[in-house]
Formats: structure tokens, sequence, C-alpha cells
């Protein structure tokens, strides 16, 4: 045994390789995680750096996500509704005792926020029943006008209640997890899913006062699982942070050449032929893929956000900065503006090297 060991002791590599074998093993890992998207852009641009005959960019690394809103700054503080035993039996016609106690025993007091919604669109929607039907005739003066006051504060209250179930949920604010790492070109999995997740959760928020509309505990809670499998939000918009970046070093490519006396000169085939190359090459058709994909499932959480009430002064900031499809400094917008750019560059080119 002991001169079995020395024999593959003397085989051993040397240290320096596996240093190296450690070395090309980060580098693989870089290509896969976040890392696979920009091995592709770092490689566009390398290509564009020969076919301009100028030295290839040191790529700088991108800027991470703005941190979501800590809880207490996200959700709104909803008072309890507190009642005696006897005033709420006064009103038991209505149909509200049970639900009463299942909120108040221990299951209902650690019930997660989407549940607690549930129970106080049931509440409601049994109060502002009774308060329209015979019930209410029957009750004394000091229960009608109980009745009539915890109604009125119950509607208040609803559409606080269903902001906080969703931006108090795991599933919800996982979405936004700056831990996330970009979407990656081969992640061609659909967002069908997610995104009707999405709008389900919109017709949710807008349908909440509706008496017809009947939400089940079981296609809410599938949603909130879907939502959950994914943070989307934060792979699209680190997707897009590092897309900005690479492009607008490809546009320092550009007008370089652009700006020299002889543009023409260096390239290594004509503007035209150099441009219709590039653009059918794999990168191009992922930051294609990438701003269609941002704007549907942007789009989709903006028109979500837009069914509450007007949010928390920190989440409208975040909103702003990070989710909006138009202020010029949100990741979307100006993705687009330097993608733009990047084809009027191109245009520039082929027309001036024809």
């Amino acid at each position: 045994m002991a001169a079995s060991t020395f024999r593959m002791a003397r085989r051993s590599p040397p240290a320096w390789l596996y240093a190296m074998a450690l070395i090309m093993a980060l580098a693989l890992a870089g290509c896969g995680g976040m890392g696979e998207g920009d091995a592709l852009l770092r490689d566009y641009q390398r290509q564009l750096a020969e076919a301009l005959d100028l030295p290839a960019p040191e790529p700088e690394p991108p800027g991470n996500i703005g941190a979501f809103p800590e809880r207490q700054e996200r959700l709104f503080e909803v008072s309890e509704t507190r009642e005696g035993l006897l005033d709420v039996y006064a009103l038991r016609e209505c149909h509200i005792t049970n639900l009463v106690a299942a909120r108040n025993n221990q299951l209902g007091r650690v019930a997660p926020p989407s549940q607690r919604w549930l129970y106080e669109l049931e509440l409601w929607r049994r109060l502002d029943a009774c308060r329209d039907s015979e019930v209410a005739e029957r009750l004394a003066d000091d229960d009608r006008a109980r009745l009539e006051r915890i109604t009125r504060r119950k509607t208040r209250q609803l559409p606080l209640v269903s902001w906080n179930s969703l931006f108090d949920s795991e599933e919800w604010t996982g979405n936004f997890s700056r831990a996330s790492s970009a979407l990656e070109p081969s992640d061609t999995d659909p967002l069908d899913a997610q995104l009707e997740a999405l709008r389900w959760l919109r017709r949710a928020t807008l349908n909440q006062f509706e008496p017809d509309w009947s939400p089940q505990s079981s296609t809410l809670e599938g949603h909130l699982k879907t939502l959950r499998e994914r943070p989307h939000t934060a792979e699209l918009l680190r997707a897009l942070l590092l897309a900005e970046q690479r492009l607008g070093e490809a546009n320092d490519l550009l007008t370089r050449r652009l700006d020299s006396r002889d543009a023409c000169a260096p390239l290594d085939a004509s503007g035209p032929d150099l441009r219709n190359r590039f653009q059918a090459s794999p990168a191009r058709q992922w930051l294609a893929r990438l701003e269609t994909l941002a704007d549907r499932w942007l789009t989709a959480i903006d028109a979500l956000l837009a069914s509450h009430v007007s949010p928390p002064e920190a989440i409208a900031e975040y909103r702003h900065r990070w989710l909006s499809l138009d202020n010029p400094e949100a990741p979307l917008p100006a993705y687009r503006a330097v993608l733009d750019a990047h084809d009027r560059y191109w245009q520039r080119l082929a027309e001036r090297c024809s």
C-alpha cells in the first residue's frame, strides 16, 4: 500500500497544472451563469474590432440592479378592526362570525399574505351584501350603524390589503433578487405561464370589488408558485444592464472608426457587407430577442402595478428607476437608446464605405 501510494504521488501533475485547471474552471464558470451572454457579446466586440482594424475594448463589469425596498418601506399600515364578541354576534346573520373566528385562530394569524387578502375580500363581500339586504333592516339601530361603519372601513382597506398581499409575498419580492444572474441567450423557456400569472394578479386587483368575480385560493397560489420558480424580473434587468454596457463599448469602436480621417481603408469588407454580416450574428439575434422579452415582461409588470393604489414612496422610486418603460435612465429605455445608436452607427458606416 505504501509503495503504491508513493508511485501515484510521483505521477501526479505539477502544481502549476492544478493552477491552470482552476483558472480554466473559473473561466468556464464565468461563461455559464451570467457569463454566457457576456461571452457572446465580448466575442461580438472582438470580431467587430478585427473588422474595423482596431484594438478590442477592455470590457467593464456592468452594475447590479438596485436593492428592493425593505418590508417596512413597501407596505401600507392597515389597522386591525376590533369589535366585541357580542357586537360581532349581533351581525351573525351577515355570516361573518365563522370568518372572524378563522382569522383570529392560530392558523389564521400566521396565514400567508395571499390568504389574508382572500379573507379580507370575503369579509368585505359579506358585509357589503348584508348592508344592502333585508338583514340590515332587521338590525337594531346601533348594530346597523356598526355594520355601516365596518363596511366603509373594510372598503377603504381592501385595496391596501391587496397591495400588501403582493408586496409582502416571497414569490413577488424574490422576483427582484439582486443575487440573480443575468438571463442567458440559451434560456429559451417561454414566459407564457409567468405572464399569465401577472395578468391574473392584475385581474384580481381590478375585480376585487366585483361581486360576480370569485377568485379561487388554489388558482392564486398556483400563480404565485409560478412566479416563485424564476426571478424573471431580476434576470431580465441584469441582462439589459450587461447588454447596454457591452453595446456602449462596441459603439465606441464604431465611432472611433467613423471619426478617423480615412475610415474605410482599414475595413476588411465594404460597409454594407460588414453591417449585414454583423446583423446576422448570434449576438444581434440575442439582443433583439432580449428587447422583446424585456418589453413583454416589464409591460405586464407596469400594468399590474398600475392596477393597484398609488404605491409607497420607496416603491414609486424603485419603479421609476428600474421598471419604467419611459424613464431614459431605466434599464429598458437605456438599452433601447444604446441599441438604436448602434444601428445608426452601422448605417453611417454602410453609407460612408459603400
